[in-house]
């Protein structure tokens, strides 16, 4: 211990060493010293500053500091994620199989179950081109108009844009852009769009092909007349392959890009010419061509063979086409035209057409919808006139079904055990906050549920909606497939105050008509369900009993009520209905396997002058009925061989003053301020109806009746031949 000591001694008696520019902060130093020092420091700072102020941002030594490079790499790398950022936007909100995709839905053609064709809707289109099949010239033109450097860009050209701004040929924009902007955004002119436009631009090059981005923009682009596609257009103008095209053709497609419907050379030749000349230019210029070549250039000539004469759309076609996009495309993919044949009956369509046109509808319009008992809709009629108002009102009309909702509520009290021999009080209602009336202010003490419905009694239905409950008539209304809203508790939902189109209440019919419920009206023909299917989802059905109880409460209200217009010679079912005020007449039954429902109404909501449901639809569904199924109207009974009635006769006898017999073929109804005597000519029917606006016949008719006469006239005069 004591050896240390001494060098401890010895190490402390030595002379301190000259300082490096370190002081202590704590011994020797006085106030003044540590003013000095603050002062100093400032200085050192100041200078930095003065320094620092020296540098700016675009020299190099600016970012030779290590925080400045630290923040710059940060900026970078911010910009670099939200690019990735935004390419996986791009990524979800524009899928790149939607460049394969038609930008505009393909042409359906629309057949009636026959084959006759009935309406063509969609865009011409036809498969898509292969660039390695297409010749050089056809590829050229496009590329010598619309964006020369194609295959050297990355999807935004600045010199393209440049050269365009100075030239006036060209584009602005890429092939790669308006591929973009024709199939991922809308063609709205906004810096917004443009900047997304270039964002897909390079995402496209990124993962497409130069030759499978140009073939996608020649499948897609439009040409004019309803026409996409480079294939489409070589057949539509030219009636050639795009493998066939010839140099001046392919120039003149090439010119339509720019403006289809301005350089339609269908309807604007010179237009189109002109075009073609600074196409055929361009491909000069860009050394696709040489100067004899473009001498020797001629405008092509026009080939157009195909033409659609159908109409682009029906009341049918437009209710169908929804149904028809969803069904599978054809081998052609999703570019192919298809052909579909819908359920649609061509002959009882006519009938539809020629019955409601000829009905005394005034400024009222009608809709008609005839269906079978699965569904399938065989006739539709949506208004008097489809080109006027393309409006549909047996599908789109939401109106108020007025007593043919009344099939729901005694329903559903034969659902609940009622029998149609039960009596409900037929009294006036004089208690309570809703207190409808029977039409005319006929009342009785009480009337059999039989009675109650072919009389259309409203004290009656509102009474047994109180007994029934509306939940089990709404529960009814839902298992015949009625979706529109219905509203629980309210009494007047009996005399159906709801609101529901036609077809959703005809449909409800078919499912009584049919005994299979619910009924989902359709245009196309449905595979059957085999055994499996329907025990697992089947249709629901009502009992034996109560199903016939059903149907006899239907035809009663034809043969003894408010719907005796519409009596047939063969058993037929239905129900009228008229709402408040006249504003809605409706009749609905079926008969033969067919159900139809008929709506009379203003589009305003207006009353009809004098017309209910048991009259003028009643007579437009009869008159239906009877050339579509063949069945004639009710016989009369021969009144020197009936018996005597025993009372007197009353006037509702002849409903409305309508059917009343003239000889053996012929009847007369009168209508509203109209006679009609409907009469047989050699088996064919005619109407003559006589009113305010004179007299007017059937010319088609009688035409049909002579064409029959001269084609059985030689029949008679040639000679017959005896047995060989």
């Amino acid at each position: 211990m004591g050896i240390l000591d001494s060098f401890r001694r010895r190490d402390a008696e030595r002379e301190p060493e000259p300082h490096r520019g370190y002081y202590s902060l704590a011994d020797g130093l006085d106030g003044s010293h540590y003013d000095d020092w603050d002062e100093r420091l400032d200085q050192v700072d100041r200078y930095v500053a003065e320094r620092e102020s020296e540098k700016r941002w675009w020299r190099r030594d600016y970012w030779r500091d290590r925080r400045k490079r630290w923040w710059a790499v940060r900026i970078v790398a911010g910009i670099i994620g939200l690019f990735i950022l935004l390419v996986a936007w791009l990524a979800v909100t524009a899928p790149l199989n939607k460049s394969l995709e038609p930008i505009a839905p393909p042409q359906i053609t629309l057949l009636a179950a026959d084959g006759t064709p009935i309406a063509r809707n969609g865009a011409i289109m036809d498969e898509p081109v292969d660039v390695d099949t297409l010749p050089p010239h056809v590829v050229e033109a496009f590329m010598a108009i619309e964006d020369r450097r194609f295959y050297d860009h990355w999807g935004i050209d600045p010199r393209g844009v440049a050269r365009a701004a100075f030239t006036g040929v060209g584009g602005g924009s890429t092939i790669t852009q308006q591929l973009a902007k024709f199939t991922f955004l809308t063609p709205e002119q906004t810096l917004t769009r443009k900047a997304r436009e270039a964002l897909i631009a390079l995402w496209l090059e990124s993962w497409l092909t130069k030759d499978e981005i140009l073939e996608r923009y020649l499948s897609n682009a439009y040409f004019g007349d309803n026409v996409y596609g480079l294939r489409a257009a070589s057949m539509h103008f030219f009636y050639r392959r795009p493998e066939n095209l010839k140099p001046e053709q392919a120039a003149m497609l090439a010119g339509l890009l720019q403006a289809p419907s301005r350089y339609n050379p269908v309807k604007h030749y010179e237009r189109a010419e002109e075009r073609w000349r600074l196409v055929v230019g361009a491909m000069e210029d860009a050394g696709y061509l040489t100067s004899t070549e473009v001498s020797a250039m001629r405008p092509p000539p026009l080939d157009v063979r195909l033409k659609n004469d159908l109409p682009t759309g029906t009341y049918f076609a437009d209710w169908a086409l929804p149904e028809a996009r969803e069904r599978e495309v054809g081998e052609g993919g999703a570019y192919s035209r298809q052909t579909l044949t819908t359920t649609l009956d061509s002959r009882l369509q006519n009938i539809a057409r020629q019955i409601t046109s000829n009905a005394p509808l005034g400024e009222a319009q009608v809709a008609l919808v005839a269906m079978r008992p699965n569904g399938e809709v065989v006739a539709m009629i949506g208004g008097k006139d489809y080109e006027k108002s393309p409006f549909n009102r047996a599908t789109q009309a939401k109106r108020q079904p007025g007593s043919t909702f009344k099939l729901f509520v005694y329903l559903a009290a034969l659902r609940n055990g009622w029998d149609p021999e039960d009596r409900i009080a037929n009294t006036e209602i004089t208690e309570g906050s809703y207190r409808p009336g029977n039409s005319r202010g006929q009342y009785s003490e009480s009337l059999t549920l039989m009675e109650a419905f072919a009389q259309s009694s409203n004290v009656a239905a509102v009474r047994l909606l109180g007994e029934v409950g509306s939940e089990a008539v709404i529960e009814t209304a839902r298992d015949l497939g009625v979706s529109s809203p219905m509203t629980a508790g309210d009494p007047s939902l009996a005399l159906g105050t709801s609101t529901m189109s036609l077809m959703e209440l005809t449909a409800a019919y078919a499912g009584i008509a049919g005994n299979e419920f619910p009924v989902r009206p359709r245009a196309f023909v449905q595979p059957e369900q085999n055994w499996l299917e329907r025990l697992w989802d089947g249709p629901d059905s009502l009992s034996s009993r109560t199903h016939a109880e059903m149907e006899g409460m239907l035809r009663h209200a034809v043969n003894a009520g408010t719907g005796r217009a519409a009596m047939l010679s063969v058993p037929n079912f239905g129900k009228t209905g008229t709402t408040q005020d006249n504003r809605d007449a409706l009749f609905v039954g079926y008969a033969n396997g067919l159900v139809v429902g008929v709506w009379v109404g203003n589009d305003d909501n207006s009353p009809l002058a004098g017309v209910s449901g048991g009259g003028l639809p009643a007579r437009i569904w009869r008159d239906f009925m009877r050339q579509a199924t063949g069945a004639a109207p009710a016989p009369r009974a021969n009144p020197t061989t009936a018996p005597d009635p025993g009372g007197p006769v009353e006037p509702l006898d002849v409903p409305g003053l309508g059917d009343i017999p003239i000889g053996d073929n012929g009847r007369l109804r009168l209508g509203e301020g109209e006679v009609i005597y409907s009469t047989d000519v050699d088996g064919t029917p005619l109407d003559i109806t006589v009113g305010e606006q004179g007299v007017r016949i059937d010319s088609e008719r009688i035409e049909e009746a002579r064409r029959r006469a001269q084609d059985r006239r030689p029949e008679e005069t040639e000679p017959a031949v005896p047995d060989q």
